[in-house]
């Protein structure tokens, strides 16, 4: 039987001359990735005595970082309103795209890693390509600051919170928004799915944090743990647990399958401001105002994450051949979830099963590599690029200064 145990600090790190607003570990875990309201982006290695990396190109506070899916880039979002992709190495090189009028307050990668999905306080969601940064389109129908989108697992669908007490949905496809869920009290901060596809959770400036079940529509659960605002939150990829971030300097980390408060975790000086789990899940990181980085090992108990999720993975990809094989009727859905409570106590939340594809684990790392090499090349490709625009148009510049110094003399 394993032993259950309290999460610990691992590491701090010190670096930030002002507030943290949002980190991301990568899915190797060697690095975090942090931007800070001193407009700088941070990457920080995980490994004893390897020294950080300061970005410096943002004009003004980094609202948003988040590693793609390979690891091999870092794409960061400004109250500059403009968007950066570093390759987060020791040359720090990054394109940058004005991405909207007003503070950009996300950005994401799709699952595949060629989206990119950016949302902002000119009131828009867009959607670009992750190469050469093509816009695709937008969705607007948010009537105040839109502080947070993320696609879902299966890119299909896609969430967002705002200013305006709201959280949508949207289906990328026919760019309309599904459901408009209006149960927060204040402003909603962050929103993010489930990592089943089958609900999502969202937190907001009235202390509170609330998950949905998105098929249904319906409140499942409804966490009053905090006492102030809740500034991030990030699922377990297991999905049986959900940690957030607050002002009032806390993270917490809830049993979505019993429904409770699980622990309560007290390391950062003022407001924490962000958090993220790691793609195992055996750790997690927090940011605050207090401008400190902060890891942590989850220690929940004794359970090897990655195994646990390798052995889910199996699962489902034996539950799909099964389920391939049969025609479920229409009231038949995967996923399951639990069902919502009448009064304020909470409903348990299952994980659901997912549909991976099934692909050897050598196959599956050397595409890996390759995808992140890709990237790797697509970034070099567009910063050259933009390089070469602005030598040319310096030298367009030059050409056009000569031409007037004859024609006056």
């Amino acid at each position: 039987m394993s032993s259950v145990m309290d999460p610990t600090l691992e590491r701090q790190f010190k670096g930030h001359r002002d507030a943290v607003s949002s980190l991301d570990i990568s899915p190797n875990r060697k690095q975090i990735a942090s931007g800070s309201v001193d407009a700088c982006v941070m990457i920080w290695s995980t490994r004893p005595q390897m020294r950080a990396y300061r970005f410096v190109g943002h004009k003004d506070a980094v609202t948003c970082v988040q590693f793609s899916p390979s690891g091999h880039l870092v794409a960061s979002a400004s109250r500059d309103k403009t968007v950066r992709l570093w390759v987060p190495s020791v040359k720090g090189e990054s394109t940058v795209f004005r991405a909207h009028t007003g503070t950009v307050r996300s950005v994401s990668f799709s699952s595949d890693g060629q989206t990119l999905l950016t949302s902002s306080d000119d009131k828009s969601i867009k959607v670009w390509t992750v190469h050469r940064q093509k816009f695709l389109f937008s969705l607007n129908q948010h009537i105040n600051w839109v502080r947070c989108a993320r696609f879902s697992p299966d890119g299909r669908l896609i969430v967002s919170a705002s200013d305006d007490k709201t959280v949508k949905l949207w289906d990328k496809t026919s760019r309309e928004c599904i459901h408009s869920f209006c149960e927060h009290g204040g402003y909603v901060n962050h929103a993010d799915f489930h990592p089943s596809g089958t609900c999502i959770a969202a937190a907001c400036t009235d202390n509170t944090v609330k998950v949905w079940d998105i098929r249904t529509h319906k409140l499942l659960q409804h966490y009053p743990v905090h006492s102030a605002t809740v500034n991030s939150l990030s699922f377990h990829p297991s999905g049986n647990y959900l940690i957030t971030a607050s002002s009032d300097s806390t993270l917490k980390i809830l049993d979505l399958l019993e429904g409770r408060l699980l622990y309560t975790l007290h390391g950062h000086q003022g407001p924490a401001s962000c958090v993220s789990f790691s793609r195992t899940g055996d750790s997690f990181a927090s940011g605050g105002a207090d401008e400190q980085v902060m890891l942590w090992r989850t220690n929940f108990d004794s359970v090897d994450y990655s195994e646990v999720l390798e052995q889910k993975g199996a699962r489902d990809e034996k539950a799909s051949v099964h389920r391939s094989c049969s025609q479920p009727s229409d009231t038949q859905e995967s996923g399951a979830v639990g069902v919502s409570s009448q009064n304020s106590s909470t409903a348990p939340v299952s994980p659901g099963d997912g549909h991976p594809d099934s692909v050897p684990a050598a196959l599956a790392s050397t595409l890996q590599h390759i995808v992140g090499q890709l990237d790797v090349l697509t970034q070099t490709v567009a910063i050259l690029e933009q390089r070469l625009t602005l030598t040319e148009d310096k030298l367009k510049e030059c050409m056009e200064m000569q031409r007037r110094s004859v024609s006056e003399n």
